[in-house]
């Protein structure tokens, strides 16, 4: 598990990959939103977490960008989605179009690597956090440093309108430093551009 001290908030982050029946997770966060009463406020703090496409994050800087960035949002008041976890999806997502950044960056029917990211005061034991991770995620946990087998660099690049960055560059190394720059820089500059 990967963590991400920011002042009085901590994230931690746990990377499944491969992930099975990533649907059903999208299934259960949709019915969770729907759910009422106490049953709905348990499911949905079961499933109170980000749920990314880890094929999208070029860097442990990229992610901890969009973290920080979600939380700055909430401690001032300017959160442009319902919660904290889906604003980091929003700040991901290059443009701002929030119905979009969840459909991109968020968990899909074809997703088959997942971050999984929980905000939160650092009053929670990161054990706990660890097992109802896993309670939601039917997966493997693996190590943060297996990310760079997962990231689509060509959907990255389709997203950020780059040019063909990774393909056309005999240094492969290099152009990824490039897109992982500009993905990074977009997440951002996101909050100084509105």
């Amino acid at each position: 598990m990967e963590l991400f001290r920011f002042n009085h908030y901590v994230a931690y982050a746990l990377l499944f990959s491969p992930v099975n029946d990533p649907g059903q997770i999208k299934k259960r966060i949709i019915d969770a939103a729907r759910a009422t009463g106490s049953e709905g406020e348990e499911e949905r703090e079961a499933v109170n977490f980000s749920f990314i496409d880890a094929s999208l994050i070029t860097s442990r800087l990229h992610l901890e960008t969009a973290i920080h960035q979600a939380i700055i949002a909430e401690s001032q008041g300017s959160l442009r989605t319902k919660t904290v976890h889906s604003e980091i999806l929003f700040g991901l997502n290059p443009t701002n179009n929030i119905t979009e950044a969840i459909r991109r960056y968020g968990v899909s029917e074809t997703s088959k690597a997942l971050l999984v990211v929980r905000i939160t005061d650092s009053s929670n034991a990161i054990s706990n956090l660890e097992t109802k991770m896993k309670e939601v995620v039917s997966g493997i946990a693996v190590p943060f440093e297996e990310l760079s087998k997962v990231t689509d660099w060509e959907k990255i690049e389709k997203y950020h309108k780059l040019p063909n960055e990774v393909t056309e560059k005999a240094d492969v190394a290099r152009a990824r430093a490039l897109i992982d720059n500009v993905a990074v820089s977009s997440v951002a500059m996101k909050s100084v551009v509105q």
